[in-house]
């Protein structure tokens, strides 16, 4: 009979940890696996539940840029359940004053990040239902207060792992402020007339494709179809890097190779390419919150 209630009190223990640990734990960092850092995270998380369900977003984001971590926030989130916590840490800050906080948004999901910008596209997309300050005395890792270096591993890792783990509570985060982030300005997409106009917040690295935060929805609106050819103009600033034409087609194998044109990216953005060759390594293109885009159909 004891080892009945022993077995069933063993099971219930066990089905109330894994029911703890529902949620994902999403890191992103601009780490890279090149040393310990990532996985010393994961060792913090783990140690509030090693039940949790860690991922990762990348750790390769380019060294100090806030812009590169929150557009890559902004790309993977919208493909996450509600409850799911995101830990980003693009840090350049890290030590000095800016808040460490956890954006909760609109669709249920948490986001523990310095707000130095990280979170402006999220909180611009999924919207803000609230935010809460960290409290570093409650929500860090134990013997780390000696350490203003790697808030990663003894705040952001830790509270994220709280988080998801339900170990705390969203209140029990810390105070609540205002709703509203640090932002970063940046050309938003927008049609004027004829004219389309957006952002290049991001390459596809592996190709070199330039892709744009102007939607699918807006390229219907300004009457481009399939088959037309625009006429394109890249900027960093005010300084015209590219100005050239290309036509606007579904997929790759409608162009010759080398050849430039127009297409929707996997995130139904228009996008701009040499088939089968890096089209921003030939015409000297990146990204980032300075460089925009300008289309249209030409005459």
């Amino acid at each position: 009979m004891k080892k009945i209630l022993l077995s069933a009190s063993l099971s219930m223990a066990l089905l109330f940890s894994s029911a703890l640990a529902d949620n994902a734990l999403v890191l992103q960092t601009d780490f890279s696996l090149k040393d310990g850092a990532v996985s010393a995270m994961k060792g913090v998380a783990f140690g509030v539940d090693n039940n949790l369900k860690i991922f990762d977003l990348t750790h390769e984001i380019t060294p100090y840029d806030i812009w590169e971590a929150a557009y890559r926030l902004h790309q993977t989130a919208q493909y996450w359940p509600p409850g799911t916590v995101f830990v980003s840490v693009v840090d350049p800050g890290v030590g000095t004053k800016r808040l460490s906080v956890v954006l909760k948004t609109k669709n249920g999901q948490y986001f523990v990040s310095p707000d130095n910008g990280s979170l402006t596209l999220v909180a611009e997309t999924l919207g803000i239902e609230s935010i809460r300050q960290i409290n570093e005395k409650t929500n860090r890792l134990e013997g780390s207060e000696k350490s203003y270096t790697f808030h990663g591993r003894d705040v952001y890792a830790y509270t994220g792992a709280r988080l998801a783990s339900g170990a705390i509570k969203f209140e029990d985060v810390g105070q609540l402020l205002d709703p509203k982030v640090e932002s970063i300005s940046y050309q938003k997409a927008s049609l004027n007339k004829d004219e389309l106009n957006g952002n290049i917040p991001t390459l596809d690295i592996q190709y070199g494709n330039v892709w744009s935060n102007i939607s699918d929805e807006l390229l219907i609106k300004s009457g481009v179809v399939n088959g037309d050819t625009l006429c394109v103009q890249i900027k960093h600033n005010d300084e015209l890097k590219y100005d050239g034409k290309a036509p606007y087609v579904s997929s790759f194998g409608d162009v010759k190779e080398g050849e430039p044109m127009i297409y929707l990216n996997s995130l139904l953005n228009v996008s701009i390419a040499l088939n089968m060759e890096n089209f921003a390594e030939k015409n000297k293109i990146a990204s980032g919150a300075q460089w925009s885009i300008t289309l249209k159909k030409c005459n």
